[in-house]
């Protein structure tokens, strides 16, 4: 039992009800109800569908996916399941065309990066003003399930850099899928070479909890038997006269159920009946709480100052305000300054073009006065030659007027001098 330092123990002397406090919180869960969340990450054919259809003892309806995607794509389907009067929110995640490529180096990267952004979301509802956690849909990744090919050999590089980039992020729970396809000794030395693996390379699976007495003995069994070898199938076949889940082969039947041929038994146990809790907690303890922690130190906030002396939020929050404002000022003015010197520079450009125009002004002013002057020039000497012209025509004109005056006169004489003189018409 926990004790406060400093605080006294008393005893009761009748009976008070806060022992009542372990079943108000059983009845407030079960009015809430529970969420869920696992990722299965494998490659294609490894049968993860069925082993989820064959974990929750239903048909998960939803649409087949299709792989003719050049990446791995990342699809999530929520479903609402009730046992007795618990429900249970429950939401599967599948990497569809995981491992499909050719080039296999980047296929974690939509796998991190979609971990990653239901924490970013988690975070953001988490820092508004007016919370709503307790009706928030929580779709942060509680268990990831990973699928290994039952090769018998070893890991392959690609299942140990997934594992490696997600073991910080997420509980990893590896599994070797179609347990069935290999022997028993086969299996046993696959699972001792992939913990091997797993130990060498630093890889951090999740580890079932021994610290509570009530579940330390069987967790700490059921650590040894990681990697879990299961088999899945949603088909009954009638064995004795029992109808129970199995795979059907011409050389015999494999039970799904029967911990002598896989360990889906055990894998059961583990993940829904005995640690679900666990995984949630840990989710939010542990990961959440990493993720939380680096992205808010990269936004600048942190507990301590540069003496070790606790940092209240306020005062993180205003020294990076100033810090803000301070760089916001600073820009501010290198964009003044930025844009008094464009100004300048435009204010030359332009007094430049205005001087060009001003000199092409004054040069067409200039030819403009020569072509006028040149105009008027040679009107003027189209002006003296048309008067010169007139004089020459108004003189010709007088001489002709003249003429024809005096041949008018010399004739009226001769008419004269034949009147007076009537010889001269015998001719």
């Amino acid at each position: 039992m926990c004790r406060s330092e400093g605080a006294r123990n008393l005893s009761l002397s009748g009976h008070v009800g806060f022992d009542s406090m372990p079943d108000q919180l059983v009845n407030k869960s079960v009015c809430q109800g529970f969420c869920f969340n696992i990722l299965c990450v494998g490659e294609t054919g490894l049968g993860k569908s069925t082993l989820m259809d064959t974990l929750f003892n239903t048909r998960f309806e939803g649409d087949p996916a299709a792989h003719n995607q050049p990446g791995v794509h990342i699809k999530s389907n929520n479903y609402e399941l009730q046992e007795s009067n618990v429900r249970l929110k429950l939401s599967i995640v599948n990497s569809v065309g995981f491992g499909d490529q050719i080039n296999k180096e980047e296929s974690y990267k939509s796998i991190v990066e979609f971990i990653d952004a239901q924490f970013e979301a988690y975070l953001q509802e988490e820092l508004k003003i007016k919370r709503t956690l307790h009706n928030y849909h929580d779709s942060r990744i509680h268990v990831c399930l990973y699928f290994i090919a039952p090769t018998g050999h070893s890991l392959k590089s690609l299942d140990l850099v997934t594992m490696k980039k997600l073991d910080s992020k997420v509980n990893i729970i590896p599994i070797i899928a179609k347990a069935d396809s290999i022997s028993k000794n086969e299996l046993q030395k696959f699972k001792i070479k992939i913990m091997s693996e797993l130990v060498s390379n630093g890889v951090q699976i999740y580890q079932f909890p021994t610290d509570d007495e009530t579940v330390a003995e069987i967790n700490g069994t059921m650590n040894a038997h990681l990697p879990f070898a299961v088999v899945g199938s949603t088909e009954e076949i009638k064995i004795g006269n029992k109808m129970m889940k199995a795979r059907q082969y011409p050389w015999g039947t494999v039970q799904v159920e029967n911990e002598s041929h896989c360990d889906f038994v055990k894998l059961r146990e583990m993940l829904i009946r005995v640690n679900m809790e666990d995984l949630r907690e840990q989710t939010h303890t542990r990961h959440y709480e990493l993720y939380r922690r680096c992205k808010l130190e990269e936004m600048g906030f942190k507990d301590t100052d540069p003496d070790n002396k606790p940092f209240s939020l306020q005062e993180t929050y205003e020294a990076k305000r100033n810090e803000f404002l301070g760089e916001l000022q600073k820009k501010e003015e290198e964009m003044r300054q930025m844009f008094v010197m464009r100004v300048k520079e435009k204010e030359s450009e332009l007094k430049e073009a205005e001087k060009e125009l001003h000199d092409k002004f004054d040069r067409l002013k200039k030819l403009h006065q020569d072509e006028k002057k040149k105009l008027e020039d040679k009107k003027k000497s189209l002006d003296d030659e048309i008067n010169a012209f007139k004089q020459r025509k108004t003189a010709a004109e007088l001489l002709q007027s003249q003429a024809q005056q005096s041949g008018s006169q010399q004739t009226l004489k001769r008419e004269k001098e034949r009147k007076n003189n009537p010889w001269l018409c015998t001719e």
